[in-house]
């Protein structure tokens, strides 16, 4: 247990408040300085750092999950029907992601979102319509599109 050295920990103390830790840290790739409060005191500095970074990548995503899962309402109010529409927007989301990962595209999220829309029932490949070759309904489909195996 670490001794409380002023006044206003020792106030703490009295109110029942568990002791923190403040770490200092200096991102080599920004130069920015971070300041951490934490309860663990075993855990080295730079253990605490890394472990905040690799959070703040959660928080990022769980960012860009609520700005592009477009949920407007709950189709249902019972909880697994709530489970069940977020996991298909989930679903979704990351099939756009990987459709943007896979053919290299400079575009955004949103922008391949909005083409899908837009060309949801045109028969053309998906690959082509996101690297910018306009839909020919008279080229042949490969078959393999089709098929949900």
């Amino acid at each position: 247990m670490i001794t409380p050295s002023n006044s206003l920990e020792k106030k703490a103390q009295g109110l029942g408040l568990k002791p923190m830790r403040r770490i200092g840290y200096r991102d080599p790739e920004t130069g920015k300085h971070y300041e951490f409060l934490t309860n663990h005191f075993a855990l080295l500095a730079q253990t605490i750092a890394a472990i905040y970074k690799d959070r703040w990548q959660i928080e990022l995503f769980f960012k860009s999950i609520k700005q592009n899962l477009k949920i407007k309402h709950f189709q249902s109010s019972t909880h697994n029907a709530i489970k069940t529409q977020i996991g298909i927007a989930l679903c979704n989301n990351l099939l756009v992601q990987f459709l943007r990962f896979s053919s290299k595209t400079k575009l955004s999220f949103q922008s391949v979102w909005r083409l899908l829309q837009v060309n949801l029932f045109e028969r053309c490949n998906i690959f082509d319509l996101v690297m910018g070759k306009p839909p020919n309904p008279d080229e042949p489909i490969d078959r393999r599109q089709l098929c949900l195996l």
